[in-house]
């Protein structure tokens, strides 16, 4: 049998129960592939009659896999980024046909598939449309990681938290979802909290289009500053502002990282939010660092707004920001240009 027969929500929870008897399924699962392919059966009845828990966290195994070697080949470490916004919808849309094929109650999963294809639609198009400021843009950080380590522990790390542990994560993500899958077949109708829940996912997923759209146009914005040491017109920057180098107005003045923050709430109920958030945490410390780096307003900006709660009180800037931007080299080469 592919599910636990579960008679209370708590059963629907209990590792027991609804994960420990299919362990096997896992293991048994390369060959059975192999199996069902040389007699000629279906593979659509073998995935309908295992477990969608272990079909899933299979498939997250054998994707790292692929992205490892991909990776090495190529030397580019950021394979898993480019899937981030995918893959977890990805899981979600496989709990949903799963659920399908077997006939099962799914107003819920639906619901669920719903809100994470608008997650996914959001972050796949600022990724593209960007490369990402923070989520899917690992490749510069990685490329720093690989400097500071030897070969060999760098080749470790891909492939282990890099190439596999990444994607279990963003399968755990969705594991969710069978538990919802379990306690539909408790309770088949959606209710009030049903649709409370899938309202606030949409609000957070609104607030990070809006602070991700709003970097958006700041980086933009200083791009053309830097390339014309001229204040760009459509943009409501100062000169201070874009001399600054980083944002600090709308909902960056009171948190400076409020799409981490959002994000890490979407994924709080999931089984992967504890990784998840360790994932952020050193992603947001090497940010930072790097951040700080280049820009010495950042360490004041870093003492009056909150990393990820936002704080009370709006960013004040500091009297004066040095006009590095004016200085620098290409601003000389324009003026020798009008001479």
């Amino acid at each position: 049998m592919a599910l636990p027969a579960v008679k209370s929500l708590s059963d629907c929870t209990d590792y027991s129960k609804v994960v420990e008897p299919f362990l096997p399924q896992l293991y048994e699962l390369p060959s059975n592939i192999l199996s069902t392919l040389t007699s000629g059966e279906s593979l659509l009845g073998l995935y309908a009659s295992t477990n969608p828990l272990i079909s899933g966290f299979a498939f997250s195994i054998f994707l790292g896999g692929i992205i490892l070697i991909v990776s090495e080949v190529n030397r580019n470490y950021s394979q898993v980024d480019r899937l981030w916004s995918l893959l977890p919808t990805f899981y979600n849309v496989h709990f949903f046909a799963w659920t399908h094929l077997n006939n099962l109650p799914s107003q819920r999963v639906d619901l669920v598939l719903f809100w994470s294809v608008i997650w996914s639609v959001r972050l796949t198009f600022n990724y593209w449309r960007k490369g990402g400021y923070e989520i899917g843009s690992e490749d510069y950080r990685w490329e720093i990681i690989r400097g500071y380590c030897h070969p060999v522990i760098f080749f470790i790390f891909n492939a282990t938290f890099i190439s596999f542990i990444q994607n279990i994560l963003l399968f755990l993500l969705a594991a969710p979802t069978y538990i919802i899958l379990l306690a539909s077949n408790i309770e088949p109708k959606i209710g009030t909290v049903d649709l409370l829940f899938a309202t606030t996912e949409l609000a957070l997923v609104l607030s990070e289009w809006f602070s991700d759209n709003q970097q958006w146009d700041y980086q933009n914005a200083k791009k053309e500053y830097r390339q014309t040491a001229k204040v760009p017109r459509g943009y409501k920057y100062t000169q201070e502002d874009l001399s600054r180098g980083f944002i600090t107005s709308g909902l960056w003045a009171y948190c400076r990282h409020p799409n981490f923050t959002a994000e890490q709430t979407i994924c709080w109920a999931g089984s992967g939010s504890l990784f998840l958030v360790m994932l952020f945490q050193g992603s947001t410390w090497l940010t930072e660092l790097i951040t700080a780096g280049k820009y010495p307003e950042y360490k004041s900006y870093q003492k009056q707004v909150g990393v990820l709660l936002p704080s009370l009180r709006p960013y004040k800037p500091v009297a004066a920001t040095p006009k590095v931007i004016r200085t620098s080299d290409l601003a000389k080469k324009e003026k020798s240009k009008q001479k």
